[in-house]
């Protein structure tokens, strides 16, 4: 397929010297940068939709649960006795 794009001059300045950076066209470094955009673009699209399924999971139980086993190893695993979360303070500053 062939595109005809108006750029900036601007854009144009920019393919144009990454194009020369790395010893090819522009038209060819152009299409890289689709490619990478698109890309990471689906890869990003992938990670939110992971992240929403995990958040959106009705498993509030499981999610206390592992909440408080990281919050006693992280109290348990200390040089010092001091607490990071002691429990006076939960629903203040934590």
């Amino acid at each position: 397929m062939t595109i005809t794009l108006n750029l900036t001059p601007e854009i144009e300045l920019y393919l144009t010297q990454r194009a020369e950076q790395k010893g090819i066209s522009v038209e060819d470094y152009t299409l890289e940068f689709l490619i990478e955009h698109i890309s990471n673009k689906e890869k990003q699209t992938s990670l939110v939709d992971l992240l929403d399924s995990w958040l959106n999971e009705d498993d509030a139980q499981e999610q206390e649960s592992t909440g408080e086993f990281l919050i006693n190893a992280l109290d348990e695993d200390r040089l010092s006795k001091r607490q990071l979360f002691p429990p006076e303070m939960k629903g203040v500053s934590w």
